[in-house]
C-alpha cells in the first residue's frame, strides 16, 4: 500500500463577528445546514445523556449567574437615586448631602454580586469545557476504532480527505459550538426574561417604547444577514479552491517546474484568489456594517427611553436612578435576543457535524470475525486453495469470474497477465480485504473466514511495488511487521535485503528519519526496505506484487537472490509483468479477464506458444532471436 497525502476537503468555514459595547448582535455563523436536523440533534442529545448530571449543573450555574447579574443595576439605580438626591438636597440646602455611607453599601452589595455572578458563570464555562473535551475524546476515540472495522471497499471509495475532516473540522466544530450554543441559550434566555421582568417593574410604558426597538432592529439584521449570507458561502468555496490548488502545486512542484508550469500555475491561483477576494470583501464588509447600524437604532431607542424616562421622573413616577437601570436593562435585552435569533445558526451548524460524524460511525462495517477454536495456528503450513472464487468489487461487475487453483505448502505461484486481469484483486481476496461473492478460499483445508482478521493476516508477508513507509526511523519501518524485533535482527534482514550497505552510508544509518513524504531516500532503497521489512516477519506465506521494478538491474538481481532464500520453505506468490523474474516458478497461473486461461511451467507454457508465450515473446523478442 502507498503512501498517499491527499488534500483535506474543505472544512466548513466558521465567521465570527462580534458586536460591539452596546450592540444587540452575537455572533454570526454561517456553515453547513444538516440533511436531518431532528435525527441528528436526537442522536447527539443520546450521546450528551451520560453527562447529564454535570448538563444540569451547567444549567443550573448559567441561570444563578445571570440572575445575579440581571439584579446589579436595579440596585446600582439606588445608589443613583442617593446621589441624585443627595446633591439635589445639598444644593437646595434642605439636606445634608450626599450619604457615602449608604452608597458604600449599595457598591459592596453589587461588587459581592458581580463576584459571585462571575464565580458562577467561571464555574459553568470550566464544566462545559469539560463536557465538551470529554465529547471531544469520546468521538475521536470511536472514529479510530470505527477505521479499523471499516471494510477497505469504504476508504477505496472514499476521499481521504474527507474522513480527515470529520476527525478533525466537525468533531472540532461540534464540540465548541455546542459548548457556545448550550450555554449561550440558557445565560440568553434567563438574561431576557429577567430583564423584561425587571424593565416592566420599573415601568410598562417605557418597556413598551423599548419593545418597540426590537422588530427594527431584527429588520435590519434579517437584511444584512440574508445579503452576507451567498457572499459567505462563496468565500468558503473559493478558499476551498485557493487552498487545493496551492496544495496541489505544492505537492507537485518537481513536475510544475519540469513542465515549465509555473506561469500557468501562478494564473490558475490569481483566478481563484481574485474571486476569494470579492466574496471576502463584500462579506466582511456586510458583516462588518452591521454593528455600526445596530448601534444607531439602539442609541436612538436610548434617547427615547431616556427622554420619557426624564419626563416621567419629573412627574415623580419614577426615580433618577430607574433611568440608568433601564437603559442598562434593554442592553441586556436586545443582546441576548439576537443572540437567541443567532442560535439557530449555531445549532444548524451544530446539527450539520454531528450529523456527518454520526453517518460515518454508522457506516457498514467488515463482516464480523467468526473464528473457529478448532484451529491451531502454529500448525498452519501455508497450503492455499481457490476453490470456485468469483468476485466483483460491485455486483454488477464481476472481476473473477470462476478462479480455481491449489497451491501445496512452500511452492512459488507466480500470478501473470495483462493488465486489469485480476491479479492483484486475487492477492486483496487472499488477504481478506474483500470476501468473495461466491466459491471459497482455504488456507491448509480452513476457510479463511473462520480465521480472526488479525490471525490470517499474521500468516502473510507483503512487498508491493507501491511501497509504503510512513515517518520515523528506518529501524522501526524495518521491524513494522514485529515490533519486537531486537536490533540484530533488524540489521540482519536488512543485510539480506541488500539494504544494510545504503542504510550505513544515511547520516544517522538506522536511525535516520525519514520524511512524511519519505522523499529523503530513493524510490529503490524505499523497496529495499519493504523488502527488509517482509524478511523480518518471517512469515508462512509471501506476496511479492511487482516487488523488484523500482530497482535497477544489478539491485534486482541481488534482491532475486535475497528472494530464492527467503521463499524456500514457504509458500509464495508472485505477481509480475516482467516474466524473466518468475521463470523458476512452480507454478504459473496465466489470468486474463478474470479466468485462469493457462497454467504451468515456464518451460511447458513456452512449448504450448499460446498466451503466456505471447506475452512472453513480446517482451523478449530481441532476446530470444539472440539466442537463437
Amino acid at each position: 500500500m502507498s503512501k498517499r497525502h491527499t488534500a483535506p476537503s474543505q472544512m466548513n468555514i466558521q465567521r465570527t463577528r462580534r458586536g460591539g459595547p452596546g450592540g444587540p448582535m452575537g455572533p454570526v455563523f454561517v456553515g453547513e445546514k444538516p440533511k436531518d436536523f431532528k435525527t441528528a440533534m436526537k442522536k447527539l442529545i443520546r450521546y450528551l445523556s451520560s453527562y447529564k448530571v454535570s448538563l444540569v449543573a451547567v444549567m443550573v450555574l448559567a441561570m444563578l449567574s445571570a440572575a445575579f447579574s440581571i439584579a446589579g443595576p436595579k440596585i446600582l439605580s439606588k445608589a443613583i437615586t442617593k446621589i441624585f438626591e443627595g446633591i439635589m438636597s445639598k444644593i437646595s440646602g434642605t439636606g445634608s448631602g450626599i450619604d457615602f455611607e449608604y452608597v458604600g453599601k449599595i457598591i459592596l452589595i453589587l461588587l459581592v454580586l458581580y463576584i459571585v455572578s462571575a464565580i458562577f458563570g467561571y464555574l459553568q464555562g470550566w464544566i462545559m469545557s469539560g463536557i465538551s473535551m470529554k465529547l471531544t475524546y469520546r468521538l475521536r476515540k470511536e472514529i479510530s476504532q470505527k477505521i479499523n472495522r471499516l471494510p477497505l471497499k469504504y476508504f477505496e471509495n472514499t476521499n481521504q480527505g474527507e474522513i480527515l475532516s470529520r476527525i478533525t473540522n466537525d468533531v472540532d466544530t461540534l464540540t465548541q459550538t455546542l459548548n457556545q450554543s448550550l450555554t449561550q441559550v440558557i445565560t440568553s434566555t434567563t438574561l431576557v426574561i429577567g430583564a423584561l421582568v425587571m424593565m416592566l417593574s420599573i415601568n410598562v410604558l417605557m418597556t413598551v417604547v423599548a419593545l418597540l426597538i426590537i422588530p427594527l432592529s431584527f429588520s435590519v439584521v434579517m437584511l444584512i444577514i440574508s445579503k452576507s449570507q451567498k457572499f459567505f458561502m462563496q468565500q468558503q468555496e473559493y478558499l476551498g479552491h485557493v487552498n487545493g490548488q496551492v496544495e496541489e502545486a505544492y505537492g507537485g512542484h518537481i513536475v510544475i517546474k519540469a513542465f515549465n508550469a509555473e506561469r500557468k500555475t501562478i494564473e490558475k491561483f490569481n483566478i481563484y484568489n481574485e474571486k476569494l477576494y470579492n466574496a471576502a470583501w463584500k462579506s466582511q464588509f456586510l458583516t462588518g456594517v452591521m454593528m455600526p447600524l445596530m448601534n444607531i437604532i439602539g442609541n436612538l431607542g436610548y434617547v427615547v427611553v431616556t427622554v420619557m424616562g426624564s419626563y416621567l421622573t419629573i412627574k415623580r413616577t419614577i426615580e433618577v436612578g430607574d433611568i440608568q437601570a433601564f437603559i442598562q436593562y434593554i442592553r441586556s435585552f436586545t443582546q441576548p435576543i439576537a443572540q437567541i435569533a443567532n442560535i439557530s445558526n449555531i445549532l444548524q451548524q451544530t446539527a450539520a457535524c454531528s450529523e456527518r460524524v454520526f453517518e460515518f460511525l454508522e457506516e457498514e462495517e467488515e463482516v464480523p470475525d467468526t473464528p473457529n477454536p478448532d484451529i491451531n495456528l502454529d500448525s498452519i503450513k501455508g497450503e492455499v486453495e481457490f476453490r470456485n472464487v468469483r468476485f466483483g468489487y460491485r455486483p454488477d461487475r464481476i472481476v473473477i469470474k470462476n478462479f480455481s487453483a491449489k497451491v501445496n505448502a512452500g511452492q512459488k505461484i507466480a500470478i501473470v497477465g495483462p493488465t486489469g486481469a485480476g491479479k492483484t484483486t486475487i492477492v486483496k481476496l487472499l488477504m481478506r480485504y474483500y470476501d468473495v461473492n461466491d466459491g471459497a478460499i482455504l488456507i491448509d483445508g480452513y476457510d479463511i473466514r473462520e480465521f480472526n482478521r488479525n490471525d490470517l493476516r499474521s500468516f502473510f508477508g507483503m512487498v508491493l511495488q507501491d511501497t509504503w513507509l510512513y515517518n520515523g526511523t528506518i529501524k522501526d519501518n524495518i521491524r513494522y511487521g514485529k515490533p519486537d524485533a531486537t536490533d540484530e535482527e533488524v540489521i540482519r534482514a536488512a543485510k539480506l535485503a541488500h539494504a544494510d550497505h545504503f542504510i550505513r552510508t544515511l547520516p544517522q544509518g538506522y536511525d535516520t528519519v525519514l520524511n512524511e513524504e519519505t522523499t529523503n531516500i530513493s524510490q529503490g532503497q524505499k523497496q529495499l526496505l519493504t523488502i527488509a521489512r517482509a524478511i523480518l516477519k518471517d512469515p508462512k506465506i509471501l506476496i511479492l506484487d511487482e516487488a523488484t521494478s523500482s530497482v535497477d538491474t544489478l539491485t534486482e538481481i541481488q534482491i532475486q537472490k535475497a528472494m530464492d532464500n527467503l521463499m524456500k520453505g514457504r509458500t509464495s506468490f508472485i505477481i509480475a509483468h516482467r516474466l524473466s523474474t518468475i521463470r523458476n516458478a512452480d507454478l504459473i497461473l496465466v489470468m486474463d479477464h478474470g479466468d485462469i486461461v493457462e497454467q504451468g511451467t515456464h518451460k511447458e507454457l513456452l512449448q504450448k506458444g499460446g498466451f503466456y508465450a505471447r506475452l512472453y515473446y513480446s517482451q523478449f523478442e530481441r532476446e530470444e532471436e539472440l539466442a537463437g
